[in-house]
């Protein structure tokens, strides 16, 4: 199975900026088909942030278009996101997700989260 590792989150005050990076911890045998981040705060539901295929084509929630940017390094298999004047609302648990093939078989996987804190 594919492990994921996020990284990048932190606390920062409202305005401000991160960027959050995502990838498998070693060699993989699955093909990546897309790879997206979903966030979750408490008490809420777990909801799409971004995600890319491997084509490039994204889709964004609306509360973050114009603000985050996803974008994919297929040779690393890394995917980021670039979130700028980030808001107190954009406060979560971040989850990258790789969509993934191997044989017949198609599957998610999922990383364990960092956490973004967008406060004063």
């Amino acid at each position: 199975q594919v492990q994921l590792v996020e990284s990048g989150g932190g606390l920062v005050q409202p305005g401000g900026s991160l960027r959050l990076s995502c990838g498998p911890s070693g060699n993989i045998k699955s093909s990546i088909y897309a790879m997206g981040w979903y966030r979750q705060a408490p008490g809420e539901q777990r909801d799409l942030v971004a995600r890319i295929t491997h084509d490039g084509s994204t889709n964004y929630a609306d509360s973050v278009k114009g603000r985050f940017t996803i974008s994919r390094d297929n040779a690393k298999n890394t995917v980021y996101l670039q979130m700028n004047n980030l808001k107190p609302e954009d406060t979560a648990l971040y989850f990258c997700k790789a969509e993934l093939t191997f044989g017949d078989a198609m599957y998610n996987s999922w990383g364990q989260g960092t956490q973004v804190t967008v406060s004063s």
